[in-house]
């Protein structure tokens, strides 16, 4: 009988010449499995942009994350971080709360624009006022997408959404609430500014705004907010490949990209 042969590992062509193998990532992903968001929603790619940015940052084990109420609040199934759901618009309220019992750990908000705009406006202005050392991140994609695409404080005039089928008429609907403006108007915000997932331009820029949001917070400097304008094809009637142009031509219009406000001046 022939001797065995000898088991040899399976490696590919990463292996390095001396034989080790690499049996893990070194920096694995802080998401733990598939997202069930609607195809072509920008919502899961600022969530990656979100924990790519506290990995880079080596604050994960610091970090506590707050999430409002919207399609989003499905993440928190998949973050593989400490995260708490708070009643709706109430995230920039909790999240002060840990942040003054816990002054060394690094909390962020994740809302949406029907969540921090239309029910908890008052909780990040307040915040802001009072120049809570937090960082809220807002996802806009203009619609209430978790309840089926109702139009929101931040509807552009024009948009189309279950409750605007001819579009947001001024003269029905009042204009959209600029809230990021508006953080950035307030003494206690120390960053504001507001980036989009539509384009992997974008998608670089959006990101170097989050980390420069947290180090802000890790900097002392009040309230730090990043808006990502989201693509939301199925609220916004359109296929889901057409969801960044549609972005671009109205969201964007209303909604500037760019730093509104850093320690020492927006340029």
């Amino acid at each position: 009988m022939s001797a065995p042969s000898k088991q040899l590992p399976i490696v590919d062509s990463t292996t390095p010449p001396d034989g080790t193998v690499k049996v893990a990532d070194p920096n694995p992903s802080l998401i733990l499995g598939a997202h069930s968001l609607c195809p072509g929603c920008g919502e899961p790619v600022a969530l990656r942009l979100l924990m790519e940015s506290l990995q880079d940052l080596g604050i994960v084990d610091r970090s506590i994350g707050v999430v409002g109420h919207g399609c989003y609040g499905s993440f928190v199934r998949i973050m593989d971080i400490d995260v708490l759901q708070c009643l709706h618009g109430r995230a920039p309220s909790c999240a002060t709360g840990i942040k003054r019992v816990r002054p060394d750990s690094v909390v962020f908000t994740l809302q949406g624009d029907g969540d921090m705009v239309n029910e908890g406006l008052q909780e990040v202005l307040h915040s802001a006022a009072r120049a809570e050392n937090i960082t809220c991140i807002l996802l806009n994609n203009g619609v209430f997408g978790d309840t089926g695409g109702q139009a929101t404080a931040t509807t552009v005039v024009g948009q189309r959404t279950k409750t605007s089928l001819d579009g947001r008429d001024p003269a029905k609907h009042g204009y959209p609430i600029p809230v990021s403006d508006l953080v950035a108007s307030l003494d206690g915000s120390g960053y504001v500014a507001r980036g989009h997932v539509g384009d992997p331009g974008g998608v670089t820029r959006t990101k170097k705004m989050i980390k420069e949001a947290l180090q802000s917070q890790l900097d002392g400097n009040g309230l730090s907010l990043v808006e990502i304008l989201t693509m939301c094809p199925t609220g916004w009637f359109v296929p889901a490949g057409e969801g960044p142009n549609y972005q671009q031509q109205s969201m964007e219009q209303t909604y500037p990209m760019g730093v509104l406000k850093r320690p020492g001046g927006a340029d």
